[in-house]
């Protein structure tokens, strides 16, 4: 059997989930769309639905794979409802919808409803993405209360940098939705992940973590006690000798500068692993480290093993987990934790508790 796969901690998961709910000091969406960014939706549900205070999800579909495996927890849609049929199976199944747009609004005054729906009204405080205008907010909360289709009423916004510290943008937005929902009822959501861990003044009635549940610290400081849940890994299948001044793998981007002992790895960008990692990047080794050589390929990658002569076929190689934090292959990368973990698939996946 091919050695890749990607092992999902979930106590790991459980244990970021604590830590976030305990920072923020009130209740917690754990979100878990893109399929829990690559680590299994249904399976890290049911491993915090004793404890969660609810979930979060981006589209409809995302949310009834939960429904469908049981989860009965609150479930809030991101992005909405797209149409009046989606609108009608989303009140079928009690979910939460965030509205933030005028047809979305619109929709919920014009359909009938076999129950009402709890709404989360989104306030665009800076981002400029999704959101209704902070001008444009006490008149939406007015439509949405007259609503017979609407129970209740939360109110959110959503970061553009919370996860810049030193920059400014975050309490401006705090302060423009503060303004635009002052003297309105309803609960308020703000803190993302960065949000939680980096800006004590956008800690209200609800979080939303995210990257961060999956031990991926989204602050560059990364010193906030999370632990990875996805270890990525795979074996050595191969291993071969090249002379100094000879050239390994596609475009033969890395030359021996001395005799090498290269590793082949059964690991490549059609797993998910990223193409565009440069010489050096770290990998774990049999407990220690080492790095790749070689541009990676589609199944398959290159390790320096001229230091690790105990090494051979069958060692073992972390690409990123508890040895290699996945933030730095995202930064050898060029890209964010986010999309690594979002993007690996063709591995197998062991959930653990």
């Amino acid at each position: 059997m091919r050695p890749a796969r990607a092992l999902i901690d979930l106590a790991a998961l459980r244990h970021n989930y604590r830590l976030a709910r305990r920072m923020h000091g009130g209740r917690a969406l754990a979100v878990i769309k893109a399929n829990a960014y690559g680590h299994g939706a249904v399976r890290c549900a049911q491993a915090l639905q004793d404890e969660a205070d609810g979930f979060a999800v981006a589209f409809l579909e995302e949310a009834l794979v939960l429904r469908e495996a049981g989860i009965r927890a609150p479930i809030l849609v991101l992005e909405g409802v797209f149409d009046a049929a989606e609108l009608e199976r989303a009140a079928a199944h009690a979910l939460w919808i965030v509205v933030h747009h005028e047809a979305q609004l619109r929709m919920l005054e014009t359909t009938p409803l076999a129950q009402p729906v709890n709404v989360w009204l989104k306030v665009n405080s800076g981002m400029n993405r999704a959101g209704f205008m902070p001008d444009a907010t006490p008149a939406a909360w007015s439509r949405l209360k007259a609503c017979a289709q609407v129970r209740d009423i939360n109110l959110m916004t959503h970061f553009a940098r919370a996860d810049e510290p030193d920059v400014d943008t975050t309490l401006a937005q705090v302060a423009r939705f503060d303004a635009a929902t002052a003297g309105l009822p309803g609960a308020r959501s703000l803190a993302n992940s960065a949000g939680i861990l980096a800006w004590p003044q956008a800690r209200r009635d609800w979080a939303r973590p995210g990257i961060l549940l999956y031990g991926a610290d989204p602050l560059p400081d990364d010193t906030h006690g999370l632990r990875a849940v996805m270890t990525l890994e795979s074996a050595v299948m191969a291993v071969r000798e090249i002379a100094t001044g000879e050239a390994l793998g596609y475009g033969g981007r890395f030359i021996a500068q001395r005799p090498t002992r290269v590793g082949l790895v059964a690991m490549g960008y059609a797993d998910g692993y990223p193409r565009t990692v440069s010489d050096g990047t770290p990998v774990g080794l049999a407990g220690g480290a080492t790095h790749i050589i070689g541009r990676v390929s589609m199944d398959m990658l290159t390790i320096d093993l001229s230091d690790h002569p105990e090494a051979g076929i069958g060692s073992r190689v972390e690409l990123w987990g508890d040895v290699v934090p996945v933030n730095r292959v995202a930064a050898a990368a060029g890209t964010i934790a986010y999309e690594l973990l979002c993007n690996v698939k063709r591995v197998r996946f062991e959930h653990r508790d």
